[in-house]
């Protein structure tokens, strides 16, 4: 291993501390003997599906606007790239409110877009569909940022030998892009379901909190903080393990794609 100066292992530490305590006191807290039958309420298990399913739905939506994304941005270099790198990379430093209320009046009754949806018939806002665009809004650029950066790093030799075989723009992509970033899209994947696992703010804004309807695991653990303490404290450690376990496994993927 690199030689690393002694004194940063005293930023490690105190980092570790800050981020891992916290962590700790939680599940400290929690009833482990009674969790099982905490979670095998109406509310949790509402909250624990919905989540689940339109995280899985949001994650697929990521990479099958994502993926193409990346590849635009990572082999153009004008001023509409550039643009729409910026685009990408404001809903990472927008506070999660904010990208509700852009999307609220975007999509919703009264919206730009969504007045004209309604006078069809068609309501998004405050419905299971605005809980999905919402975990779209806030997950798709981890996704765009991790796929266009192994695109990037890995160049475009191989995609420039696969057309001189004879390979077409879209045969190459899906026989020689795809596979060579798989890592990446993998880690990036993953991050974006965790994130969107955690997603609250946008949720809230823009889809509401209706039981079995648009209340995910972060909002329901926030109206029981109170009410119920116990409960949230079970679902924050469900919302804890479930995102450990992907980001860990995000973590090990973008490890192999650096050694592979």
């Amino acid at each position: 291993m690199t030689q690393v100066p002694r004194w940063a292992w005293l930023p490690l530490v105190l980092t570790v501390g800050l981020l891992g305590v916290p962590l700790v006191g939680l599940l400290s807290r929690a009833d482990w003997a009674e969790l099982p039958a905490l979670l095998a309420g109406e509310r949790a298990r509402d909250a624990l599906t919905l989540s689940l399913v339109t995280c899985a739905i949001s994650t697929v939506l990521v990479i099958l606007l994502g993926v193409p994304t990346a590849l635009v941005l990572a082999r153009s270099n004008g001023r509409l790239a550039h643009v729409g790198r910026t685009l990408v990379t404001v809903p990472m430093v927008l506070p999660p409110v904010v990208a509700g209320l852009a999307l609220l009046t975007t999509l919703g009754r009264r919206g730009l877009i969504g007045s004209h949806l309604s006078a069809l018939g068609i309501e998004i806002g405050f419905t299971t569909i605005a809980v999905v665009i919402a975990q779209t809004f806030v997950a798709l650029p981890f996704l765009v940022i991790s796929v266009e950066g192994a695109l990037r790093t890995r160049g475009v030799d191989f995609e420039r030998a696969a057309a001189y075989l004879g390979a077409g723009p879209t045969r190459a992509f899906l026989t020689v892009t795809v596979p060579m970033t798989a890592p990446a899209l993998a880690s990036g994947a993953a991050l974006s379901f965790a994130r969107a696992l955690g997603e609250f703010g946008a949720t809230l804004t823009f889809a509401g909190s209706l039981q079995g309807v648009t209340r995910t695991l972060p909002l329901e653990i926030y109206l029981l903080r109170e009410s119920d303490s116990q409960l949230a404290l079970a679902l924050a450690v469900v919302l804890l393990a479930v995102a450990g376990l992907v980001v860990g496994l995000a973590t090990r993927l973008n490890a192999w794609g650096q050694h592979g």
